[in-house]
């Protein structure tokens, strides 16, 4: 089963029958372990804020061991001031401090360390204690280690543990030994996070999320379409660098590109002025969510919005004329603006548009660049080439992420699968080879990894298609109906029809047909995000007898009207899967300074009759799959076919 030249590399790290037991007893105790919890997030959209927290707090999983441990000892205050301190322990500690004398502080410090270390203790139960001492900080591991593995029932120790508590007081480490605690609880209530993609666009902090992301301590990453765009955007393709610059320009998110990411708007700024500077650009407010810009300025986003959508729009039509495959002729639609009567002919039908000053659009050739708009263009793919900052995000988005994932019997997949009305899977063509089904996103993902790591950035266009294509897994519309929605007042012409996966994925047989595709067991779960659930509308995000799972919830401000919540999560633990519907979140000083928490409805979609272990995981298999490696070594020991060394 196993080559000897492979064993025999096996025997490096293994070097005689005492460390090959040795491992293989961890090993086979370890599969007995109870499984990890499994934290599943969608459609961040840059809300930095509600995303925190919710990590914080563990969608509510911190709160529900404060009860199960607290229930009977502690008041709800108590209980609502310990899950604050544990979410913020430097925010919620310094508001405390104030409260108190010196010497009433030092004596709340040390009931909230006895409080934390058992919580610590409880949530540390389903893990090695190899495992747990990686997760606790560096900076007290050892002490922390010491205090939660102390035998109760022996008082032998006793006055040693109080010591190690009086000196941390003594040597004002408190604070600091409070907040180590709080985010070790954090880290070991949730083993393993999914981003279950959209993490850019609409909210004021993708980046901050980038930044929280790389930091964490297990993640993965399912693509969204508007990831893709940032991707490419990196990668310099110049049709995903004007959709971010104009989705930044609609959300008023600018200061994104300019203070966070380091790349100047200057000339953009100047070709707006240059050519917009009559022109009451009404369809290109931002949506605000604040007042922090003078009208004058707001003014000025919207003149350097249209820039950049009437630049987008024509640079799309190389593509789509080079590429007919791709079925996007419909999206040309400069070339049929009639500026006489101020019309436009789209599927047979003329509709009136809003405004018909295009400046920069010549009627004779409508899809060329200008000089300047050229000139601006390369600057600006330059400029995002460069940003190391913007770099070193979409390189963890791509080590980490990919176009769906398998992860214990359920598959991750931020958009569709595209079918016809009969739920055949479509096929995509490029290049002369035809994809579909699990295929389909097998090839798109090699191809965007081969792009990103590709000197040349040949198949750029495919980030394009990934954006808005029919069959694009990330889309799943037949039409992105960008320009009718700023041109158009008639809402017919911005109707986006939906991939009929979105309406099969409601019956379970089709859904166990998406799980057999990729090998998936029947009573496995497809878990999506991309479309908001609007439960106000009495949507379910539990379709398909609970084989499909949609969460999101309206995370992005810019949905909490619509779908009347502020987002869903799911959990996975060992007694099953439970969705959360979040309210809509207030504000991070108010939580801490009020102790309250977001308020959420949990679910259970999916109860395990037989609690789960680690043996029953992908994890296990990996380990069964080591173990059987070690086995076969312990045998070329005892044979003496490889001898061992000391």
């Amino acid at each position: 089963m196993f080559t000897k030249e492979h064993l025999q590399l096996l025997s490096k790290n293994f070097k005689n029958i005492n460390e090959v037991n040795r491992e293989i007893i961890n090993l086979e105790s370890i599969l007995s372990l109870p499984k990890g919890t499994e934290h599943f997030i969608s459609d961040i959209h840059g809300e930095y804020e509600v995303f925190d927290h919710i990590l914080r707090n563990g969608s509510g999983v911190i709160k529900e061991k404060l009860k199960e441990i607290f229930g009977n000892i502690l008041t709800t205050k108590e209980i609502n001031i310990l899950a604050t301190i544990i979410y913020y322990p430097e925010e919620k500690l310094s508001l405390i401090k104030k409260e108190y004398s010196n010497l009433e502080y030092i004596e709340f410090q040390k009931v909230i360390i006895l409080r934390l270390l058992k919580v610590v203790q409880f949530a540390a139960r389903k893990y090695t204690r190899s495992k747990t001492r990686k997760i606790l900080p560096k900076t007290f591991n050892y002490i922390i280690e010491e205090l939660i593995y102390k035998m109760d029932i022996n008082n032998d120790k006793e006055n040693y543990y109080n010591k190690i508590l009086d000196c941390i007081i003594e040597l004002d480490s408190a604070d600091n030994f409070i907040k180590e605690l709080s985010f070790s609880i954090q880290n070991l209530v949730i083993n393993h996070l999914h981003i279950v993609g959209d993490i850019y666009d609409r909210g004021p902090y993708p980046d901050k999320v980038m930044d929280r992301l790389i930091n964490y301590h297990s993640v993965d990453i399912q693509w969204g379409n508007h990831d893709m765009l940032w991707i490419g955007a990196c990668c310099g393709d110049l049709i995903c660098i004007a959709n971010v610059l104009r989705i930044c320009a609609r959300y008023d998110n600018l200061d994104i590109i300019e203070d966070r990411y380091g790349i100047s708007l200057r000339g953009l700024l100047n070709l707006s002025e240059n050519y917009y500077f009559d022109d009451e650009c009404k369809e290109f407010y931002p949506k605000l969510t604040d007042h922090r810009y003078s009208s004058k300025e707001i003014y000025q986003i919207a003149k350097m919005h249209k820039a950049i959508a009437i630049i987008q729009f024509k640079l799309e039509n190389e593509i789509i004329s080079k590429f007919p495959e791709f079925n996007l002729r419909n999206r040309r639609l400069l070339n049929k603006i009639n500026f006489e009567d101020e019309t436009i002919l789209i599927n047979n039908k003329n509709y009136k548009l809003t405004s018909c000053n295009f400046p920069t659009v010549d009627k004779e050739d409508p899809y060329k660049l200008n000089e300047e708009e050229e000139k601006l263009m390369f600057k600006l793919r330059d400029l995002f080439v460069s940003s190391e900052k913007l770099k070193k995000h979409i390189e963890f988005i791509i080590s980490k992420g990919s176009m769906y994932k398998c992860y214990n019997g359920n598959l991750l997949l931020h958009g569709c699968l595209p079918v016809n009305e009969k739920g055949e899977f479509q096929t995509f063509s490029y290049e002369g080879e035809s994809y579909k089904g699990k295929k389909l996103l097998d090839f798109f993902d090699s191809k965007i990894r081969q792009i990103f790591y590709s000197k040349e950035k040949i198949g750029n266009e495919l980030f394009f298609y990934l954006w808005q294509g029919e069959y694009s897994p990330l889309f799943g519309k037949k039409d992105m109906t960008t320009f009718e929605r700023y041109f158009i007042e008639d809402k017919e012409s911005h109707i986006e029809e939906k991939n009929f996966y979105y309406k099969l994925r409601e019956t379970e047989n089709f859904s166990i047909k998406v799980l057999k595709e990729f090998n998936l067991p029947t009573d496995g779960h497809i878990i999506n995000g991309h479309t908001p659930v609007k439960a106000k509308k009495g949507e379910d995000p539990v379709k398909a007898n609970g084989r499909t799972i949609v969460i999101d919830g309206g995370m992005s401000k810019a949905y909490n009207k619509t779908t009347g919540h502020g987002g869903y999560t799911l959990t996975y633990n060992s007694y099953g899967l439970q969705i959360m519907k979040h309210n809509v979140f207030e504000d991070k000083n108010i939580a801490i300074l009020n102790e309250t928490d977001i308020l959420s409805t949990k679910r259970v979609v999916d109860k395990i009759e037989n609690r789960k272990i680690i043996k029953d995981t992908d994890v296990g298999k990996e380990i069964i799959n080591q173990i059987s490696q070690l086995k076969a070594l312990l045998l070329e020991y005892k044979k003496g076919s490889i001898q061992e060394t000391y």
